[in-house]
């Protein structure tokens, strides 16, 4: 197995993050079309842009150490289910008026992360850096408290992307043959959807003709690209560092939100933004210390 280099995983996850935050403006670009479709292309583009990926960026015995141990086609089998419910549910927010849900779970998750790196990786955190959870935790909670009750879409997004993320840490499958087969596994299901809904929008001639259906295409690069950096991140970084990176991707989406879709900033939005940045820049200094120090 690839020796860990926290420097190629920051600029990996770091990378995946910034990709994640900026999808705001790839959805916007593709707003006519439903959302459920565009899980769907996301499937079918996937598999074709990751298979291509595959032909051109070489991984000599990747399907053989796969047919040769079926325990990690499970592996697989189980993380592409868990991004799937991910995708659905996300999906489902959008379609129900739960965004504020869905945007909650993108906090919580990282403190998932963190958890799950403690509990089951047996990683164990610095003061500072225990310092920087509390920080965090209060944000979240602010979060929770102005949603009111903790949300179910928001626990089902966090727990499904955190231990999509765990399984794939620990899966001896390297990052884009893995992505593939987790992808590839999904094509039967986007493709029976496509012929039960024979009037869905993508399914019409007159679709391929417009300046939407390139960005439909589009999904193939824009969702594989970031899942190859994350999963690539994952591992050469411990969770826990990898969960706290992941408070970009919400914080980009904040500020075209406010900035470029002239939506409300709260009070208390603004507070709970605040202190998961103050853990951001207590983690941060940490990690930097860290580094210092091993060099």
């Amino acid at each position: 197995m690839q020796a860990a280099n926290p420097r190629h995983g920051y600029i990996l996850g770091l990378s995946a993050y910034i990709i994640w935050g900026l999808f705001p403006l790839y959805f916007k670009a593709i707003a006519e079309v439903p959302a459920v479709e565009i899980i769907i292309h996301r499937v079918l583009w996937s598999a074709l842009f990751g298979a291509l990926l595959l032909l051109v960026w070489k991984h000599p015995g990747w399907w053989s150490e796969l047919r040769q141990n079926p325990k990690r086609l499970a592996i697989l089998a189980l993380s592409g289910t868990l991004i799937a419910a991910n995708w659905l549910t996300y999906v489902w927010s959008v379609n129900n008026g739960r965004m504020l849900e869905a945007s909650l779970g993108y906090y919580i998750n990282p403190l998932v992360n963190v958890l799950l790196g403690m509990l089951i990786l047996g990683e164990r955190l610095r003061r500072m850096q225990w310092l920087a959870v509390a920080l965090a935790t209060i944000g979240v909670a602010q979060q929770v408290w102005q949603v009111g009750s903790l949300p179910w879409v928001s626990l089902v997004l966090a727990l499904t992307f955190g231990f999509y993320g765990l399984i794939r840490k620990q899966a001896p499958v390297k990052a884009l043959p893995g992505l593939v087969v987790e992808t590839w596994m999904l094509v039967p299901i986007a493709l029976a959807w496509l012929l039960l809904n024979p009037a869905a929008t993508s399914a019409q001639a007159a679709f391929w003709t417009t300046s939407e259906a390139w960005w439909l295409v589009a999904a193939g690069p824009v969702t594989l690209i970031p899942l190859v950096c994350f999963n690539a991140a994952a591992r050469h970084l411990p969770y826990t560092t990898l969960g706290f990176l992941q408070y970009l991707a919400p914080t980009l989406v904040l500020l075209q939100a406010v900035l470029l879709f002239d939506e409300h900033l709260s009070s208390s939005t603004l507070i709970a933004f605040m202190f998961i940045w103050a853990g951001l820049a207590v983690y941060s200094v940490d990690a930097w210390m860290s580094l210092r120090r091993r060099s």
